[in-house]
């Protein structure tokens, strides 16, 4: 089971971060806009265009990793003092009623949008570039199938924490600031008083 799980962890992150490199594509463009705007005088009629589709589709394929991550913001003043088991109740009763019913819905909808949008090889209203916007419409149900996976793989977590009382192992990459300080907070703590020497 924890081998399916890493398996969609690793799918979250692989996506994630390879759409991360738009922040690349990102800053460049309106890097280059900038230039050319106040140094040359020159400015592009695309640039808007550029800078909301590769921030869209960052924003959009980035949510499957961050909930691998159990990254996404939670009022936690009371979720944080519960056992695991009561925090996996929660966690399973609050994926059921909102979450698969909000993606399932995400994905009918932006499959529709999507399609529309594909079809009709849609581009922007917002400049006379014509930016085709159809390829960011399309991410829409694919955010939504890979948000349902990774939910999937978070429910299985809920229940295997209820039956064993403590979470299974995830993937990690990088930690916040905030873990890191509890942590080594825990560890000094737990250091024998011997170990601290004279004085201490």
């Amino acid at each position: 089971m924890t081998k399916f799980l890493f398996f969609i962890d690793e799918l979250s992150t692989w996506v994630g971060k390879a759409f991360a490199w738009l922040v690349l594509v990102l800053t460049l463009g309106v890097s280059y806009e900038v230039f050319v705007r106040y140094v040359l005088r020159a400015p592009t009629t695309w640039a808007f265009d550029i800078s909301y589709i590769t921030y869209g589709a960052m924003f959009l394929m980035a949510g499957a990793y961050t909930l691998s991550r159990n990254g996404h913001v939670r009022a936690d003043v009371v979720y944080r003092l519960w056992s695991p088991r009561t925090q996996a109740a929660m966690d399973l009763v609050l994926y059921i009623l909102f979450f698969l019913p909000a993606i399932a819905a995400l994905m009918y909808s932006g499959w529709n949008y999507a399609q529309m949008s594909v079809r009709f090889r849609e581009v922007s209203i917002f400049s006379p570039a014509g930016v085709p916007v159809f390829p960011l419409k399309a991410l829409i149900p694919l955010t939504g199938f890979l948000l349902f996976l990774q939910g999937f793989a978070e429910i299985i977590r809920c229940v295997l924490c209820i039956r064993t009382g403590r979470w299974p192992q995830r993937l990690h990459d990088v930690e916040e600031t905030e873990s890191l300080v509890i942590r080594d907070h825990q560890q000094r703590a737990a250091e024998p008083q011997s170990e601290k020497g004279p004085g201490a």
